[in-house]
């Protein structure tokens, strides 16, 4: 898999270990101590891919490496990395007969944009509005031209959470500052409602994919309900005990901004029941548990 040491794969790698899979990994780090099973590689230079691939043979991929974060700031790096560091990978496992157990390619929800259809279903047309979900977008038609070789799964994760998720993203903003018990704390717009999933589901779901590869296919990880931001506000207040000024700063606020998002889990159901997903509230809790 790709992206392990990321958010995300932190997860999804314990959660594909304790299945059984014999999971390998690659990044750009050099050799990681006590590791055997991971091989360092950009994914844009098709000779480190060629090295990976022939090291780890593997029978099936998770790739989730890519850059994520909307405002970084080199729009170039979106395309090398998402973009052509997919196609790099993919052209690797397709010359090789590598990957038939299933290719699962995390691409994202953002493609949507801003759409004011909800709940958004994968059949919904993409509109992407920045160059992260452009890079994704442009990934997922770069996949097609690999999907007579190799049994390729396209997901569309929306907004999940989790411990370890960096600060900068806005729930473990807002749960940074009521551990910090801090005394105030500036937010966008809080009456906007978003869709959030817990990072252990959205791992859970990836390890159903394998298990039951569903070849050409797109999915969203989604919990296929829309959350006000100043809900989870005043759920973290309710789990803490503790209050917080907030005051609204203007360059938080997006312009045109859609009130309501979520997304729809239809598809999802086959692989991760409605009734198996944790409830939001229980993530927080689990984020703002001080012994953590």
């Amino acid at each position: 898999m790709t992206g392990r040491f990321g958010f995300t794969g932190h997860y999804a790698a314990r959660e594909l270990t304790n299945a059984g899979w014999d999971v390998w990994s690659t990044g750009l780090a050099g050799a990681v101590d006590g590791d055997a099973k991971y091989v360092p590689a950009d994914l844009t230079q098709s000779d480190q891919v060629a090295h990976l691939l022939e090291k780890a043979t593997p029978d099936a991929m998770l790739h989730l490496a890519a850059i994520s974060f909307v405002k970084h700031g080199q729009a170039e790096d979106f395309y090398r990395v998402n973009l052509m560091g997919t196609r790099c990978l993919l052209e690797g496992l397709s010359e090789r007969g590598l990957g038939q157990k299933g290719v699962v390619l995390a691409s994202t929800a953002n493609i949507y944009g801003h759409t004011t259809e909800s709940p958004i279903s994968e059949s919904v047309l993409p509109m992407p509005v920045n160059d992260y979900s452009v890079s994704k977008l442009a990934m997922e038609y770069a996949a097609r031209l690999f999907m007579d070789n190799l049994p390729i799964m396209l997901i569309r994760p929306f907004n999940y959470t989790g411990r370890g998720q960096d600060p900068k993203f806005l729930i473990p903003k807002i749960v940074q500052h009521f551990r910090d018990r801090a005394a105030r704390m500036e937010l966008g717009n809080l009456d906007v409602a978003r869709d959030f999933s817990d990072v252990r589901d959205v791992a859970r779901a990836y390890k159903a994919f394998f298990d039951q590869i569903d070849p050409g296919t797109v999915t969203n990880i989604c919990s296929g309900q829309a959350t006000r931001l100043q809900d989870i506000v005043t759920m973290c207040r309710e789990i803490t005990g503790h209050d917080l000024s907030i005051e609204v700063n203007p360059a938080f606020v997006r312009a045109q901004e859609i009130k309501e998002l979520s997304g729809d889990s239809t598809r999802l159901e086959r692989f991760l029941p409605s009734q198996a997903r944790i409830p939001l509230r229980e993530t927080l809790t689990w984020m703002l548990d001080r012994a953590a």
